[in-house]
């Protein structure tokens, strides 16, 4: 029960992708051109649009940003991370081993190189919560949170 005056918060949701390659290594993106954090990696990754679920905004985003095709049953859920930024985020991330197509760069106005990590041997530059979740992620930890 809110009291009265009280305002409810409205979270936003994102998704993560970690498109995971027979060798155990995930997918990230070299931001570009964004105003945030250009010049870090980050992996596949987008916002909840209205009426979408996670798993269906997981499969747009990976459409949009590399070009691969996801069924939604081959999505496994890795973590959930409550982030602080803009007041408060809830950051999914799930794991995808199978997947039609070649992953491209389809969108290289805001990314300037693809490259498979292994999560032991992560970028140097990457966004902070994101480096945090891939921890929890490696330790089979499901939720974290960061910021707060």
């Amino acid at each position: 029960m809110t009291v009265a005056g009280e305002r409810r918060h409205k979270v936003i949701g994102d998704v993560h992708l970690l498109l995971t390659d027979g060798q155990g290594r995930v997918l990230f993106g070299r931001r570009a051109n964004t105003g945030y954090e250009d010049g870090a990696y980050h992996l596949p990754s987008g916002h909840l649009e209205a009426g979408e679920s996670v798993v269906a905004a997981l499969v747009r985003e990976a459409k949009e940003e590399i070009g691969v095709t996801i069924n939604p049953g081959a999505v496994g859920f890795a973590h959930v991370m409550h982030n602080s930024s803009s007041g408060g985020r809830v950051a999914f991330f799930f794991q995808v081993e199978r997947w039609e197509g070649e992953p491209a760069n389809i969108e290289p106005d805001k990314c300037d190189d693809l490259v498979w990590f292994a999560l032991d041997t992560l970028p140097e530059r990457m966004i902070p919560y994101c480096r945090e979740a891939l921890r929890h992620v490696a330790d089979r930890r499901q939720f974290s949170t960061f910021g707060w």
